[in-house]
């Protein structure tokens, strides 16, 4: 037993990752496809425990209703909608037709294509656009971080109550608790982890998975 959570080795991570459901050919196609193609760009895409994690959650939640802002090449929006049912929805979105043209195909490859909605927008003015009542039942949020704060504030109405709302990279790769770090991405992040603990529509937990994973519960 212990009190605290263990840092995680490389060789701890590996154990890790091979005791956890193993990764398909398709989300395994997908990571070195954007790692040949994406190289600079490839921390943007989650690691494979946290899609499982992300899958079983929606699973377990009974989700039938998902949104994601920031949906890259596509892997996270597999796990998620792996984890939603036949009739299930999930509204993606992100900004760059170069990447989603690679979630398109992957989409097709899962057989998840039919429950994905893609729009290309600035997801800000995508939220708003949709009806204010509740609608969602988990979203995930993996954009830029100068902007969690609005995507939050556009989400949190719209999630039913008992819903769910992931949001990744909360850790900054540890930037949070070094205050000579100022950059704004760093910051925003800050900025959100209070404006989300202070959050009274919400209760929430901050994971150590990834770089760091805050799952929030929308209360009644």
């Amino acid at each position: 037993m212990t009190r605290a959570t263990e840092s995680l080795t490389p060789e701890l991570y590996e154990y890790l990752v091979a005791h956890s459901a193993p990764v398909d050919a398709v989300l395994t196609e997908l990571a070195e496809e954007t790692a040949r193609r994406f190289p600079d760009s490839l921390m943007m895409q989650i690691g494979p425990e946290q899609g499982t994690f992300m899958t079983l959650l929606a699973r377990l939640m009974g989700a039938r209703d998902a949104v994601e802002v920031g949906t890259f090449t596509g892997y996270s929006s597999i796990c998620l909608a792996r984890g939603l049912p036949a009739d299930g929805t999930l509204l993606a979105c992100d900004i760059s037709e170069e990447w989603t043209s690679v979630a398109r195909r992957y989409w097709e490859r899962a057989g998840i294509a039919s429950k994905v909605t893609l729009k290309l927008a600035p997801a800000r003015d995508t939220l708003r656009s949709l009806p204010a009542d509740p609608m969602f039942d988990l979203a995930f949020i993996d954009a830029d971080k100068e902007g969690y704060v609005g995507y939050w504030d556009e989400l949190v109405p719209r999630i039913r109550p008992g819903g769910a709302l992931l949001v990744d990279n909360t850790f900054s790769h540890g930037r949070v608790i070094d205050p000579s770090i100022t950059e704004s991405a760093v910051q925003g992040i800050r900025d959100f982890n209070d404006h989300a603990l202070a959050d009274s529509r919400v209760e929430l937990v901050m994971l150590p998975i990834g770089d760091g994973l805050t799952l929030a519960r929308k209360l009644a």
